[in-house]
């Protein structure tokens, strides 16, 4: 596959997303689209974005529970990027109809003091250069018709991201009185609750997530920066969204993060 067809791809995948419409996936077209293909497509689109005056906030994590990588048949993680268009203030109100059909996850935002450069990076590191956790919801919003995909689909399409809602509260990883594997976190959305779990859900610790991260942008020679804020993966299963939905997050220790969606 050449430039130009990864070009092609990642455009078809923007226009998608900015016509809030569903597409089919790029594997009915390209069977035997790889994983590392679809890297390069995630690439492209991340650079179009760039190109048209956005800005990298840090990557995310997707594919971070045992039961969801066995599902799709893979031994690791996937990864993609949110930018700068896609922050949300806590509390703040964002409208149903820029989206095609949101889900929410809870999550943990990691805020890295120092650079983490793999091969070979541990969870431990991962502590030692991160300054901050704090609570974040993270919306998904595949550009797949019916949320249907296959692995190199999602990688292509950077991870469904589409908003990110990060907790005003920073907590220093040094003042933490619980390892972030037992930090608890329930997930409310209209004063019901939906989800809840704990942060070992992640690769039994949310830094093994970063981790993962750090080796795998090692083999293309990337590494993670200071000033990263850094989305370790989903605590509970994404939950659907619809117009009119109060959205309410809490962990343990960490504080609260919330938003609401209508038109």
């Amino acid at each position: 596959m050449d430039r130009k067809k990864y070009w092609e791809l990642s455009e078809f995948l923007i226009n998608a997303e900015k016509e809030k419409r569903e597409v089919v996936r790029l594997t009915s077209e390209i069977p035997d689209l790889t994983p590392e293909q679809a890297y390069r497509i995630q690439e492209e689109l991340v650079n179009l974005k760039l190109a048209n005056g956005h800005r990298i906030i840090g990557p995310k994590m997707g594919l971070t529970s045992f039961a969801k990588m066995q599902q799709m048949k893979v031994n690791e993680p996937i990864y993609g990027y949110v930018l700068d268009d896609m922050l949300i203030e806590s509390g703040e109100t964002v409208s149903f109809s820029e989206f095609i059909h949101p889900k929410v996850e809870i999550e943990i935002a990691f805020f890295l003091g120092e650079d983490i450069e793999g091969p070979s990076v541990t969870s431990a590191q991962v502590m030692s250069a991160t300054a901050y956790v704090a609570p974040a919801l993270e919306i998904i919003d595949s550009r797949y018709k019916n949320f249907q995909f296959t692995l190199p689909d999602v990688i292509a399409d950077n991870a469904s991201a589409s908003r990110v809602v990060i907790g005003n509260k920073l907590t220093p990883v040094s003042s933490l009185k619980t390892d972030l594997e037992l930090i608890g976190a329930v997930l409310y959305i209209n004063g019901e609750l939906k989800a809840n779990g704990a942060g070992a859900a992640i690769l039994n610790h949310p830094a093994n997530s970063i981790a993962a991260l750090a080796n795998m942008l090692a083999r293309s020679g990337k590494k993670l920066q200071a000033g990263d804020i850094i989305l370790a993966g989903a605590i509970t299963e994404a939950i659907m969204l619809a117009n009119g939905d109060v959205v309410h997050g809490k962990l343990d220790q960490l504080g609260d993060v919330s938003f609401a969606v209508r038109d």
